[in-house]
């Protein structure tokens, strides 16, 4: 069995939000949609307060509320954990996004542009109207991975194979693999580094992980 995970390391994120440039780009998402945005948040209390950029976006659950609750089967889920969504079976409901407890999901009635009310030639050329007005997310960028897989490449090693937000990391924080092959970059990550994953109190089993405050306790030991 393969189910590809995502991993964030929060030590080294610096906030950039090149994965969300880069996401968007690969994607033509439109302007206020942002399939990998990157939360800037503080913690602690005076004096002693820190700061921490979190990368989110869909977490592709093992157990996805947002696949339960969808009326026309639009959302399923691959057999390597990617879950999906079919435009053409997609009514626009929405009940997928108000059963996203990760806040992942859009639904864009009709085209916005960056500028003003008429797109640019860029923003006509890539204009895809098979996401208006229906449920879209992350998808890991499973066009780039199947089409890797094709040719004989590794997600999450080969770029070619890897989600464009992972390949974009300027800080080398984000990370995509195999977590089923126990000697992926991935397992490897996980194996050797504290880290926890939103909302596992609900039990969807999501497929981002989050490692944090390794280099604290890599001081702590030295």
């Amino acid at each position: 069995m393969t189910r590809y995970v995502m991993v964030a390391d929060l030590d080294r994120c610096v906030g950039c939000q090149t994965c969300t440039a880069a996401c968007r780009q690969t994607n033509t998402t439109l302007p206020g949609v942002q399939w990998r945005k990157v939360l800037d948040l503080e913690f602690g209390e005076y004096p002693d307060v820190g700061r921490v950029f979190v990368p989110v976006g869909c977490q592709h659950c093992a157990d996805p509320p947002c696949m339960h609750v969808c009326p026309s089967t639009a959302t399923g889920q691959r057999g390597d954990g990617i879950v999906t969504i079919d435009y053409d079976l997609c009514i626009g409901c929405a009940y997928c996004a108000v059963a996203c407890p990760y806040q992942a999901r859009f639904r864009i009635d009709k085209p916005v542009y960056a500028h003003g009310d008429q797109p640019t030639q860029l923003e006509r050329f890539q204009h895809d109207e098979s996401r208006m007005g229906v449920a879209q997310k992350c998808t890991f960028c499973s066009d780039r991975i199947d089409e890797g897989l094709s040719r004989g490449l590794t997600p999450g090693v080969d770029a070619d194979a890897t989600p464009s937000c992972v390949n974009s990391c300027i800080a080398e924080a984000l990370h995509f693999g195999d977590i089923e092959d126990p000697v992926s970059n991935v397992s490897r990550l996980l194996a050797e580094n504290n880290q926890f994953r939103m909302h596992e109190e609900l039990e969807t089993d999501p497929g981002f992980y989050y490692l944090w405050n390794n280099r604290e306790n890599e001081r702590s030991q030295a």
